[in-house]
């Protein structure tokens, strides 16, 4: 069942023509090949066998549709994802194999960012997925098992999950214990179950008619909730343990590097004049995407800040790996508990913002700037800041929260602004 647009037209769909079971997917995305039409909608079929969901893009998918349609495939959509689903079925074909081993040969071949889940409907009760550049988390119930490219989805029903990393895959039954392997070699990998921190309520929007709306009027206890426990003003310090364990590091480092996307970058941006101004080391911020196409001088010397609210972005991840091969320390700077940036990381802080749903980044910006203002008060008192501009900093920092709540006061002015220009 497809549709085009809101869930609301899907429902429509499925109420006219119900669907019964015990295991399914389903995936809302992106029109990245092809235009917005139902037949370029997700899952994708191979015949009426085999059905895909995913996340990314193929960048080899014409080098196979072309090897595909000479072997007589037909195809209905534009996109990449119905040439991969058609590959897998091709190899399972030709190798006479069931979906798993299908899955793996397939991969070996393709080139580009995925998170996949696929079903078979000769094998009812399993879901075989797989990751490579694309977030996938697993989610582990009571007999059940649910399959995302965040926790939030299944937050109501799990706080138990795995999360896949790059060149990894999974058979997914619901009774049975995950089978986890490594795509190039087949070899098995023993999950790692993480407790996930969240709440339901946080994902929900309480009352707000929006969540952008909600999630702007939550930056006073967000901000609050990134400072908590690290900004100690009573004794004049900053303590970070992600920093003070690396203390040595950021005592010497060369230079700071700063790399991120988006929303992301431009806290980067920011936080450069804060860095130069009061913890006197140089700095350069590089979008993500652009330093990892080039050959960046970087070395022992130098600390790479990756800064993420997802903590999943593909080319700041990237970049972090490069900066890695290369002998730099690396602290990432992200929100969500568990992501690969934090896992990929030497060291870091989350911004403890909860969950951003809205597209518009609100929370999640201004609770980076606190997190690397925190930094460049503590980098600063390393590199000899006199006290006075330290504790007029501290002082400051602690009042922010009261700040915003006082600029949230300004909304009906906003709203007749709004509505004038």
């Amino acid at each position: 069942r497809r549709a085009v647009g809101k869930l609301l037209h899907l429902n429509e769909a499925l109420q006219n023509a119900p669907q019964s079971g015990q295991i399914g997917i389903g995936h809302t995305r992106w029109a990245t090949h092809g235009g917005v039409t139902e037949a370029n909608a997700h899952p994708h079929l191979a015949g009426d066998e085999v059905a895909i969901v995913h996340n990314g893009i193929i960048e080899n998918y014409q080098a196979l549709k072309d090897l595909l349609k000479s072997e007589g495939f037909v195809f209905h959509s534009e996109t990449d994802t119905e040439v991969l689903v058609n590959f897998i079925q091709y190899v399972q074909d030709k190798e006479q194999c069931k979906l798993r081993k299908a899955v793996r040969l397939a991969l070996t071949q393709v080139v580009g960012a995925y998170a996949i889940c696929i079903y078979d409907k000769d094998k009812p009760e399993e879901i075989v997925v797989a990751k490579m550049g694309s977030p996938l988390v697993i989610g582990l119930g009571k007999d059940e098992k649910f399959i995302g490219s965040d926790a939030t989805p299944f937050l109501e029903y799990t706080k138990e999950a795995i999360y896949l990393e790059d060149g990894e895959m999974a058979s997914i039954i619901a009774g049975e214990e995950l089978d986890i392997r490594l795509i190039k070699t087949d070899g098995t990998v023993a999950p790692v179950i993480h407790k996930l921190q969240m709440d339901l309520e946080s994902i929900e929007k309480g009352g707000y008619d929006y969540f952008m709306m909600k999630e702007i009027y939550e930056q006073p206890r967000a901000i609050y909730d990134t400072f908590r426990g690290r900004l100690l003003p009573e004794q004049g310090m900053i303590k970070m343990s992600g920093m003070e364990e690396y203390a040595d590091k950021f005592r010497n480092a060369d230079r700071i590097i700063m790399t991120a996307c988006g929303t992301s970058w431009h806290s980067a941006l920011v936080a450069e004049y804060l860095f130069e101004e009061f913890a006197r080391i140089p700095v350069e911020v590089e979008y993500g995407s652009e330093f990892r196409y080039r050959n960046p001088v970087i070395g022992k010397g130098d600390i790479l800040i990756a800064i993420s609210q997802s903590g999943e972005t593909a080319d700041t991840l990237a970049a972090i790996r490069m900066a890695k091969e290369k002998g730099a320390h690396v602290f990432g700077i992200c929100n969500v508990v568990g992501s690969s940036i934090s896992r990929e990381s030497h060291s870091g802080a989350y911004t403890h913002a909860g969950p951003e749903i809205g597209v518009a980044s609100t929370k999640a910006f201004t609770t980076q700037l606190v997190a690397l203002m925190l930094l460049v008060i503590a980098i600063g008192r390393q590199n000899r800041m006199d006290a006075e501009t330290e504790a007029s900093l501290i002082s400051h920092l602690k009042m922010v929260p009261g700040f915003v709540e006082d600029a949230l006061t300004a909304e009906p002015a906003i709203e007749g602004l709004s509505e004038a220009f």
